[in-house]
């Protein structure tokens, strides 16, 4: 038979080995995890190089558009320049004589059609008579 102190060691003893048994088991588990964490990284530096390969040649792709862009604006700046230069000289060629045209025959469209443009005096507008101070308007 076993003494008490025997019973007490040995039951420290399984527990002893149930405990080691369990952080084995542990341990094995998390080295399997870190070695699919590490094979996860690798695979994610492995796919990183081309994909920042292909990152570079569109940010210099977009680059090379906004240039583009850059000289059509300026090349558009210059067309509208061109465009009021024109609407200016145009304005001052053909509008002065232009307007002179049109009173002139105004004028003569006036003249020959009033008789000798005299104006009757129902062609005459008709301004209202002004108001006396106290009110009354004059009628």
């Amino acid at each position: 038979m076993l003494t008490g102190g025997q019973l007490a060691g040995l039951i420290v003893a399984v527990f002893w080995a149930v405990l080691v048994a369990f952080l084995a088991l542990t341990l094995l588990k998390l080295s399997r995890l870190l070695g699919e964490a590490g094979k996860v990284v690798r695979d994610l530096g492995d796919q990183a190089g081309p994909l920042l390969d292909d990152m570079n040649r569109t940010v210099r792709r977009a680059n090379e558009q906004l240039g583009r862009t850059d000289v059509i604006t300026k090349q558009v700046a210059g067309v509208t320049q061109n465009v009021s230069a024109v609407t200016t000289v145009m304005t001052s060629v053909v509008g002065g004589p232009l307007v002179k045209a049109a009173a002139f025959s105004y004028g003569v469209r006036k003249a020959l059609g009033n008789g000798g443009g005299r104006e009757t005096p129902s062609d005459r507008p008709q301004l209202p008579a002004p108001r006396s101070r106290s009110g009354k308007g004059r009628r």
